[in-house]
């Protein structure tokens, strides 16, 4: 029988990888659930910080070339800062105009 330390926990894939599954199913309920577009924008990260950490594991434990997965984890962090910065842009400017920031209010726009 194996005894599994809580200290030898990160040595692991498999802890990565459950903690990511965890991130993503997390971003999944929240953009599904959340009905103003900031907690959808949080959602959006809690999904980016999951493939990073998909990354980074993968990159720990199985890639012989140790830079590949911290230069895709360094793309995706910005990625989700260009997506914070022109999603909150576009929050403040829905907000000018409607007064809200629910979803629902939203069903207005045309385009």
């Amino acid at each position: 029988m194996q005894t599994i330390s809580i200290l030898s926990l990160h040595n692991s894939l498999q802890t990565y990888l459950v903690l990511a599954a965890l991130l993503f199913g997390m971003g999944i309920y929240g953009l599904v659930t959340r009905r103003t577009l900031i907690g959808m924008l949080i959602a959006a990260e809690l999904l980016l910080a999951a493939a990073s950490l998909n990354f980074m594991a993968f990159n720990r434990f199985t890639a012989p070339d140790p830079t590949v997965g911290q230069i895709f984890t360094l793309f995706i962090m910005a990625i989700a800062a260009a997506e914070a910065a022109i999603g909150l842009s576009i929050v403040i400017a829905v907000y000018r105009n409607y007064k809200s920031i629910d979803t629902e209010d939203l069903v207005e726009l045309k385009g």
